[in-house]
């Protein structure tokens, strides 16, 4: 396994080392720590794809893993956020049901013998999903910062949920723009399969 793989499989172990964090553990730190977990497993998503088209080490099992381990990452830090009550529940569902179909595609293309690589809208989607989850742990730290350091004011609370609800519908629009364009790019491959 090359080192842009060991990095896939890092972000899925990071993935759960997160969720750990942010659910279970209380206080500024944990919600620090899971912040730092997960801006790591982030970028480990842009180096694995940097190193593997820089050192040619472009494989299968790369084309296949990689969105998964993106999907695994993005759809922790989600759930969680349900758990947290911060995203409604449906929002995420439907972005569950969008990652399952597009996986589940791949996954029988590839049982066929095709690799279905990650589409340019996917990545966009996929991007702008962990800027939104950014934009949440910011959130729930500058909120634990509030509490520990100073004094919480319930106003702040709303309009982030306001904020967040705004953001995460955008997301969902995105997420099924990007499912739709996939379905449509491979259309040839698919009615073939």
């Amino acid at each position: 396994m090359n080192i842009a793989n060991r990095l896939t499989v890092l972000r899925m172990v990071l993935a759960f080392v997160f969720m750990f964090f942010l659910l279970y553990c209380t206080g500024l730190w944990a919600k620090i720590v899971s912040l730092i977990i997960f801006t790591i497993a982030a970028l480990s998503d842009f180096f694995d794809g940097f190193i593997a088209k820089r050192r040619n080490m472009i494989t299968d099992f790369g084309k296949l893993m990689d969105p998964i381990a993106d999907k695994v990452l993005v759809l922790a830090a989600f759930v969680a956020f349900v758990q947290m009550q911060l995203v409604n529940s449906l929002m995420v569902l439907i972005i569950i049901f969008r990652e399952i179909l597009i996986t589940s595609l791949r996954l029988f293309a590839l049982n066929k013998g095709r690799v279905l690589s990650a589409a340019r809208a996917g990545k966009h989607k996929t991007l702008s999903q962990m800027l939104v989850i950014f934009f949440i742990l910011g959130f729930i730290v500058f909120k634990e910062i509030m509490i520990t350091f100073f004094t919480w004011n319930p106003n702040w609370e709303k309009a982030f949920r306001q904020g967040i609800d705004v953001i995460m519908w955008f997301i969902v629009v995105l997420t099924l723009y990007s499912g739709i364009s996939y379905l449509w790019e491979n259309r040839k491959i698919i009615s073939s399969l």
